[in-house]
Formats: structure tokens, sequence, C-alpha cells
């Protein structure tokens, strides 16, 4: 004897939201998990050794290098809260009129989305201004872009003085 069950329409529904999950799924996951790791590996080499080229490039007032770096329309927040633009960050480098003795780098961490690498970092400063002495830690972000050509270019810069006692990451 034959028997059947009936299968309910929100079931039929249901079965097919599934299906169609587990498809949408397998169809981003590629999309999700941005580039192969060893062109991340690559990328993050480039970083690491243009966030060298700008701190050298910072200490020995270096503008030619620093104009590479930089894109035309690069825009900093510095840790007072003014915008400058590369002309006028080039500008300070060229007169001198931030003069920086030491930078050390520490707590580095490089993201990246898509052509875009997004740079977290601690930098130890000795440096001093016609105002007096700006020595400190500080933490900052920078964004890089990469261009149509494929070189890294600095698009964005934010630093934050870290108060007394606040140095520590916040877990």
């Amino acid at each position: 004897m034959w028997t059947s069950k009936a299968i309910s329409l929100k079931g039929l529904i249901r079965a097919h939201a599934i299906v169609f999950s587990l498809f949408m799924v397998a169809a981003v996951a590629p999309l999700i998990a941005g580039m192969p790791r060893a062109e991340r590996h690559e990328n993050r080499h480039e970083i690491d050794q243009l966030e060298e080229v700008w701190r050298d490039a910072i200490l020995r007032g270096n503008t030619a290098a620093m104009d590479k770096l930089l894109a035309d329309d690069y825009m900093a927040i510095t840790p007072t809260g003014i915008l400058q633009s590369k002309e006028q960050t080039l500008a300070s480098l060229r007169t001198g009129s931030v003069h920086f003795k030491s930078i050390e780098l520490s707590d580095r961490k490089v993201r990246f989305y898509g052509t875009t690498a997004l740079v977290t970092c601690r930098a130890d400063v000795g440096a001093a201004t016609a105002g007096g002495d700006i020595s400190g830690s500080y933490r900052y972000t920078r964004v890089y872009v990469r261009d149509e050509r494929g070189t890294w270019r600095i698009v964005s810069f934010e630093a934050s003085r870290i108060r007394e006692g606040a140095g520590r990451r916040q877990q």
C-alpha cells in the first residue's frame, strides 16, 4: 500500500530559504574573506616599509620623500585638532617648525579593506615646537589608499596624545 505525507507549503518555503541561504554564504564568502593570505602578507610588508619611510622623512626633514608618500588631497588632524593639508605638512617639515628628535613606534596594527589600508600605532616622540616641548606618547591612525598605478599613498592621518596612566591598551 502506498502512502504519502503531505508537505506543507510552510515547510517547502523554509527548505528553499535554507538552500538559498547556504548558496549565498558560499557565493559571498570569498568576498568577505578579502584578499588572499600571500597578497595580504605582501601588502602588510609594503605598508610597514612605508611607515618606516614616513618616520625617516619626519626625523630627517625629507620633504621629497614625504611629498611622494602623501596624496594630493591628504588631510591630517594634529593632536591639537588642527587640520593640515599636504602643502601645510610639507611647509612645516621644510621650515622645521616642529623638530623631531626621536620617534619610537610600537603596537602597529594594519588592516586592509580592498585598496585601503588602515594603520593604528603607538608613537613615543621626542619633539619640540617654538611653543615648547611636545614630547610624549601618542596613538595615531593613518589611512593609505592604493592608486590606479598600484602605489600606496597616505590620504589621512590623525594623532591623539596618550594621557599619563592611560598608555595601556584597553581590552
